[in-house]
């Protein structure tokens, strides 16, 4: 795990080093154990890292024998061993362990399809000097990150965005439609970011650039979900062994490993695995009250047999590390739980150096409650459009509140509007009685629903919850599940791995039929009939709690109101009405309804904001 960055000039010049070891530098976090810099002629590659394979000769960056070919590469392979079997066989010849190596020599052979050969999570660039090409890619998933900057002078790439910032010609400029968008989904959906001028590549794709300016990025994977018609049977056997073996190949490490605990039965699932292979350690991290999950996660670890280690974050912990956490987010990411993600985090930090999680097996398997909304809305899919339409307009004239409302008003609705992932925070409605931005950008941008109709449109073919679980796939999981995993994570020098984000595990999970997925009622049915006699009874039919932070009964009492005041000295307000936040606020504080989510959501935007947008604050969080 590692922090990788560079330049590629469409001029003829040399980078200047102080330049590479600044945006190095700049995720020192991501790569405490090393740093590295090649350049030559327009070309610049730098690299921080955190040693896990291979301790004494994975340097980067990192060449092959007649140094026509250099590599600088963060993540892991875990099939890096039949690889270079199968290239030594081909002719290929090695000068170290590292899995590194094993994708500069697979790119010799096989081009740009050296990304189809790979099972594991990767942001690599490549400088082919013959070529004189740079190749970079991003994995199936979007598990590694890969942002970055295009103009007309050079092409700037890097692990974090905080180290373009450092680069030349980067103004520091809020991209007005990510804010509409990220105000939606709480996050700003690939490949934009908040920032202006700065992209991200989208998982399952890969960029070429020439140092003439030619660009192009194509995408060279697609998780589609294929159901057919299978054996119960057969299918609880498929995601046992694949589950097993994908487990098995993401614990090889040079260094301690150990896993999160929660609750649920996600995590749970992969410490079974592990502990089956060898003693473990597992963490756990909740909050004061009925919620609070070290509870279960410790007669969890009990049952299992782990060393565990868990902490209760009081509601003062939370808040005090907002800051520097939204910092290493780079972008804002309005979800309350990874904050306890950073916390958790840190405290394995304290153990292990890397991590095995639960991340994925929502979005492979149907395990999110919004799924069995396609049946419970069955009663009324079956009515005219018409009658929809009147049903739909009617209802809108009923009291909010009203039982039944709400029922007919989603059963009335397309799914393409309906669904846009698992969070949508503000309607446009609401977006535009909280933003100074012109009435012309609010109706022209590309609204979230605009954004979902792309993914909606390849999977017509598909069945509502399938078509559900597409649409997290390309946009929650990336945007969120993933993001905040990564960051927080390597905020403390530890690296994270996601045994069900696993591509031969995937493709299990595509091939379900839908009944097997949700059953009855029950999310993740197949999944959890799998797991029987593997996770503990008590486990495996719990309801899914995340990390399930009390902002609702946190903002009700003194500490809303030190939120608006830090919303207000943030320099938010070219943005946002503020008189609107206030008003928000009360109603929440009298009880007049849960706004918890929305005034979370402008709180964080408006700490990111004072982060990177306010002068002098980057170096100041930064410390």
């Amino acid at each position: 795990m590692c922090g990788i960055a560079g330049v590629l000039y469409f001029e003829d010049r040399e980078p200047d080093r102080s330049l590479l070891v600044r945006m190095a530098d700049m995720m020192r976090h991501r790569g405490p154990d090393d740093s590295g810099y090649w350049s030559e002629r327009r070309i610049g590659l730098a690299f921080r890292r955190l040693s896990i394979i291979d301790l004494h000769e994975g340097h980067q960056p990192l060449c092959n024998e007649d140094e026509s070919v250099w590599i600088v590469f963060n993540g892991e392979i875990y099939n890096y061993k039949p690889l270079r079997a199968h290239l030594e066989e081909r002719g290929h010849q090695f000068r170290t362990q590292s899995d590194t190596e094993v994708i500069v020599h697979l790119y010799e052979e096989y081009g740009e399809e050296c990304v189809r050969h790979l099972r594991g999570m990767f942001g690599f660039v490549i400088w082919d000097r013959r070529k004189r090409e740079l190749f970079g890619a991003r994995d199936h998933f979007g598990i590694k990150p890969f942002y970055y900057s295009l103009n007309e002078n050079r092409f700037l790439f890097a692990s974090e965005i905080k180290s373009l910032l450092v680069g030349e010609d980067m103004p520091r400029q809020v991209r007005t439609e990510s804010l509409l968008n990220f105000l939606t989904f709480q996050y700003v959906p690939q490949p934009w970011t908040m920032f202006e001028g700065i992209r991200k590549l989208p998982a399952a794709h890969y960029v070429k650039v020439t140092p003439d300016g030619g660009f192009r990025i194509h995408r060279y994977w697609d998780p589609m979900f294929e159901p057919r018609e299978r054996k119960f049977d057969e299918v609880l056997e498929e995601i046992r062994a694949k589950l097993q073996d994908s487990v098995v190949h993401h614990m090889v490490s040079d260094v301690e490993r150990g896993c999160f605990l929660s609750s649920g039965i996600d995590s749970t699932a992969i410490a079974a695995h592990m502990k089956r292979v060898e003693p473990i350690r597992t963490f756990s991290v909740g909050f004061e009250g009925p919620n609070n999950e070290t509870v279960i996660a410790r007669q969890t670890a009990e049952a299992l047999g782990t060393e565990h280690y868990d902490k209760v974050i009081t509601r003062d912990e939370f808040f005090e590390t907002l800051p520097k956490a939204i910092w290493h987010q780079d972008e804002p990411v309005a979800d309350p739980s990874a904050i306890a993600l950073y916390h958790v985090a840190q405290l394995a930090r304290q153990h292990v150096t890397v991590v095995l999680s639960g991340e994925g097996a929502d979005e492979l398997f149907g395990g999110y409650r919004i799924y069995r909304e396609p049946l419970a809305l069955w009663p009324l899919s079956w009515l005219p459009l018409p009658l929809k339409r009147l049903f739909h307009r009617l209802a809108k004239l009923l009291p909010e509140g009203l039982p039944g409302r709400n029922y007919i008003l989603r059963g009335t609705t397309p799914l393409e509007e309906r669904f846009l992932g698992n969070a949508k925070i503000f309607s446009e409605d609401l977006k535009a009685e909280m933003l100074k931005i012109s009435r012309e950008m609010l109706d022209n941008y590309e609204k979230p629903v605009d954004i979902a109709a792309g993914y909606y449109e390849r999977t017509k073919h598909l069945d509502p919850v399938s078509r559900m679980q597409y649409i997290d796939m390309n946009l929650w999981l990336e945007g969120d599940i993933l993001m905040k995993a990564d960051k927080m994570t390597m905020a403390h020098s530890l690296e994270l791995r996601v045994p069900f984000l696993d591509k031969e595990l995937f493709e299990v999970a595509r091939q379900i039929p839908v009944s097997y997925r949700i059953n009855r009622g029950t999310t993740k049915y197949v999944f959890r009939r799998a797991m029987e006699g593997i996770v503990p009874d008590f486990i495996l039919h719990r309801p899914k709690l995340g990390f399930p932070v009390p902002m609702r009964e946190w903002l009700r009492g003194p500490l809303g109101n030190r939120l608006l005041e830090e919303i207000e000295a943030s320099g938010i307000e070219t943005y946002v009405h503020m008189n609107k936040v206030s008003d928000m606020l009360y109603r929440h504080q009298m009880g007049q309804g849960d706004y918890s989510r929305r005034l979370w959501t402008l709180y964080v935007f408006a700490l990111w904001y004072t982060a990177y947008m306010e002068e002098g604050s980057k170096e100041a969080v930064a410390v």
